[in-house]
């Protein structure tokens, strides 16, 4: 696709204002940040601050103006204020935005190829997936080639985002429980190939519209990794967790490659350096906490169902994958090949 002209000078709103002089306000709080930046990159997200997802965010920013010594700052704008999940990526095609995070189905919508690391049931634990994700792997390195040439994007980190879950407001332990049940799917097509593969119909909705599309039974479920569904308070409109783990996720954070390529050596060796930093830190996070919050569920109300309690796992695997290479197979065959042969 062909690259839009930059802007000769920014739009800049009146909440961009307003968070610019809250900034700076704390810098007077804070005078060891005081020194001069030659540089200032906006960070958009959709997630919330208690997230790990959100959180993250905040840790690159730290960490990039600590490894570039306060020459590059980095401003985090987080609970879709600068845009829902599609608009957040076409906005740093464009540059509107500097940096934001999206999954790779969302990215799939600018370069195809890229949908594929979303694929459900790909992986073989998270391990797996993070050598995949790396930067320097060879298929994201083939991939983030593809990413900058078609969408003008590259990948500066990935981290692991979590195993996706199914809520529902009733019981669910096989394919045939899901029959006729409109649950959310974000709204990419290798989701919603997850979630009709898991025997459900797909209801494609922004992130920013899910808590009142479930309380309003615009749709039955959805499904999430646990530390979302916990730090939105889905427990309060969702009653059944299923462990289904369909879908291994990274959360990739990319940025403009315009911006990349107008930074100084130093400013990339500090953003790439805050990126190693920062994906380790989410990923542990997002492991370590993944069993207490499941518990927290519980305790939260939620009725929890794995396959101990009759949950049929290999009936859902069959399901999906059988959707998937129906669907992918020729389109991302060679690709899946290239992923499963990471060791």
């Amino acid at each position: 696709m062909s690259k839009s002209p930059k802007r000769s000078r920014p739009l800049v709103s009146r909440r961009s204002t307003l968070a610019l002089g809250a900034a700076a306000a704390g810098a007077l709080a804070f005078p060891s940040i005081l020194r001069a930046q030659s540089k200032t990159l906006r960070y958009g997200h959709n997630n919330e601050v208690a997230s790990v997802a959100g959180a993250q965010a905040d840790w690159f920013a730290t960490a990039v103006g600590e490894h570039s010594g306060g020459d590059l700052a980095v401003q985090v704008f987080p609970n879709s204020q600068l845009g829902k999940l599609q608009e957040l990526a076409q906005a740093v095609s464009l540059g509107t935005v500097a940096i934001s995070h999206n999954t790779a189905g969302a990215l799939g919508s600018l370069y195809a190829p890229f949908a594929a690391l979303d694929t459900p049931y790909l992986y073989r634990d998270v391990d797996h997936l993070m050598k995949v994700m790396d930067v320097s792997s060879p298929v994201m390195s083939e991939l983030n080639k593809g990413l900058i040439d078609a969408a003008n994007i590259r990948v500066l980190y990935a981290h692991y985002f979590g195993a996706r879950n199914l809520t529902c407001d009733r019981p669910i332990k096989s394919p045939a429980d899901l029959s006729g049940v409109k649950i959310r799917a974000v709204p990419f097509p290798i989701y919603t190939t997850a979630v009709e593969g898991l025997g459900a119909v797909p209801i494609p909705v922004d992130w920013s519209e899910v808590p009142t599309a479930l309380a309003t039974g615009v749709v039955a479920g959805q499904e999430n990794p646990v530390n979302v569904i916990l730090s939105v308070k889905l427990y309060e409109v969702q009653s059944h967790l299923m462990l289904t783990r369909h879908m291994s996720n990274a959360e990739v954070v990319v940025m403009n490659e315009d911006e990349w390529q107008a930074l100084s050596d130093k400013q990339k060796q500090a953003v790439q350096a805050a990126a190693a930093d920062t994906r380790i830190r989410a990923t542990k996070a997002i492991q370590d906490n993944e069993a207490s919050e499941t518990e927290e569920l519980k305790k939260r109300g939620m009725t929890v169902i794995g396959p101990d309690d009759g949950l049929e796992i290999d009936a859902f695997r069959t399901s999906v994958s059988a959707l998937v290479k129906e669907r992918f197979g020729d389109q991302y065959g060679a690709l899946y090949e290239k992923i499963r042969a990471i060791s």
